[in-house]
């Protein structure tokens, strides 16, 4: 019986995973192992791009940068996807337009952040949306301690303020937000749009929606071909890589493992960070990232799987 993909705190931002589905059991030990370096690759792929993003900043605007990756993967997987869009309901496109605006908001939030404090700062505050999510869906007692350990970390963060700017912290916090947003959403949207067409709308609804924006922040730099190069290449890094390693990931280990596995992200930021910008984090930095990786981990496990599957 196929086994059906929910978001989990620790699920992927940017990741096919809300409407990939297992169509048989996951394999056994060789798959697990090899599934558990594809979602290492797409972690790996997300934050090296997320790191030469941030790297070319001084060049180009984060907006533009968001841009340019919202229409790298828009191309793509409307070309590869070619989502039907004939007989869809005033509801159906609602629901995608939404979907688009919190792939949006949570995009473009997250480079804000990360413009501002370090990488692996930015996404652990991040992390704190898929966490709400994963602890509400649960209603059990047992997960405040998870929501106890996260506001641990968070506090930590306090402890070292020096790195920290007010509205770095207040652009990670609405990153969080349209990451929940983006997870809740999505259910709906693979429950109408079959695939990945829902996220193929989305990412055009998001680029659409950001294009004046980037195009007046951007200005000449948006015609340099080196520029526009690297771009695409962090759409890809970003997007399509990990997407892809992703999806086949998905279909060989349970959903609750590929969640915990994610929860490394914000570990995998700050060391990206660390070797391609030689940025650095404090102590107290560090364990208050571990203290959220943990109450991540320690949500994902908890959680419940799904009681109805999504339409794919």
């Amino acid at each position: 019986m196929p086994v059906p993909y929910r978001p989990l705190a620790g699920a992927y931002p940017w990741g096919l995973s809300q409407w990939s589905i297992v169509t048989e059991a996951p394999h056994p030990a060789p798959g697990r192992v090899s599934a558990f370096w594809l979602v290492l690759g797409a972690i790996a792929s997300v934050q090296v791009g997320a790191a030469i993003a941030k790297d070319l900043f001084g060049q180009i605007p984060p907006t533009s940068m968001v841009w340019l990756r919202l229409v790298t993967s828009t191309v793509i997987f409307l070309v590869v996807v070619r989502p039907r869009l004939r007989g869809r309901s005033r509801t159906d496109w609602m629901v995608v337009a939404g979907f688009g605006v919190s792939l949006l908001l949570m995009n473009w939030a997250i480079y804000q952040s990360f413009a501002r404090i370090p990488l692996g700062i930015a996404v652990t505050i991040e992390f704190l949306g898929p966490l709400t999510v994963a602890v509400i869906g649960s209603r059990r007692t047992s997960d405040l301690v998870w929501v106890g350990l996260a506001a641990l970390g968070v506090a930590l963060l306090g402890l070292s303020p020096g790195s920290l700017t007010l509205p770095g912290v207040l652009f990670a916090l609405l990153a969080a937000l349209g990451w929940a947003c983006y997870i809740l959403l999505s259910v709906q949207t693979g429950r109408r749009w079959a695939g990945l067409s829902g996220l193929a709308l989305a990412s055009l609804v998001g680029a659409v929606v950001l294009a004046g924006p980037a195009v007046v922040e951007g200005g000449a730099s948006l015609l340099d071909p080196r520029i526009l190069a690297l771009g695409v290449a962090v759409g890809l890094l970003s997007s399509v890589v990990p997407y892809s390693l992703e999806l086949v990931a998905l279909r060989r280990i349970p959903p609750r493992v590929f969640g915990i596995l994610m929860s490394l992200e914000p570990a995998a930021a700050a060391l990206a960070a660390m070797i391609l910008l030689r940025e650095f984090l404090s102590g107290w930095q560090w364990l208050a990232m571990a203290c959220v990786v943990a109450a991540s981990v320690g949500a994902s496990r908890a959680a419940r799987p799904p009681a109805e599957p999504l339409a794919v």
